[in-house]
């Protein structure tokens, strides 16, 4: 018989805290094939760590990692930069230094706010999908203590933006991101999710676990779901 076992791995700034594995039976692993909706409620402090969910379908000689996951996470504040630099991977580096003073207390209360992973990239495609769009939007998650007195930004380019709920199909890929790498995962995801109106097009979300100067870092291209 099939089993289906949900791993979750928490970290923060990259020392593990735990490992704590659910094996589901044969008749909960039908509703929870890949594709299903995993909710991250407010109330659980799945941004302030590292989460890794991995999905595995186990037979008696073998185990695959679903190709894909769909999750959904609740409304909350983001501190944001916007950058449109030549190269993709210098807006991003320039959007994360400024955050890093930010939570690094270049703020109105002077505190260390503590990272949460991952930060967003927002990304946009030309009207050909051939290229991405100079601008990109740096968003970092604020820790549930700032939810509701956010700390202000000294740097007038950060912006304190709170974003509603958001629904994604998500992808995991390593490496440096880069314009080229970036374009080949997207179009390797249309091919493996195939035709489909329900994501959003022209715009984009590649989602990063690590610093942007280690080379082999986990990151996530994620498809957006359209508002119903």
């Amino acid at each position: 018989a099939q089993l289906w076992k949900q791993e979750v791995c928490l970290e923060l700034h990259g020392t593990s805290l735990s490992h704590d594995h659910f094996d589901l039976d044969e008749e909960q692993a039908e509703s929870r094939k890949i594709g299903a909706v995993l909710v991250f409620h407010p109330a659980a402090p799945v941004l302030s760590v590292c989460l890794t969910l991995t999905w595995l379908v186990c037979g008696l000689f073998q185990c695959e990692e679903a190709a894909y996951e769909e999750r959904q996470y609740p409304a909350g504040k983001w501190a944001c930069v916007t950058m449109g630099e030549p190269m993709y991977e210098q807006s991003i580096s320039m959007s994360f230094m400024k955050l890093m003073r930010y939570i690094c207390k270049e703020n109105s209360v002077g505190r260390h706010l503590g990272m949460t992973i991952p930060v967003l990239n927002e990304i946009h495609l030309t009207k050909e999908g051939s290229e991405l769009e100079r601008e990109v939007l740096t968003a970092y998650y604020l820790p549930r203590e700032f939810q509701q007195n956010t700390p202000v930004p000294t740097d007038p380019e950060i912006h304190i933006i709170e974003r509603a709920p958001l629904q994604v199909i998500t992808r995991v890929f390593y490496g440096m991101t880069t314009e080229e790498t970036i374009l080949r995962e997207i179009s390797l995801f249309w091919e493996l999710l195939g035709s489909t109106d329900t994501v959003l097009r022209q715009t984009y979300i590649v989602a990063s676990y690590e610093n942007p100067s280690v080379p082999q870092r986990r990151n996530e291209i994620w498809f957006i779901r359209r508002a119903e």
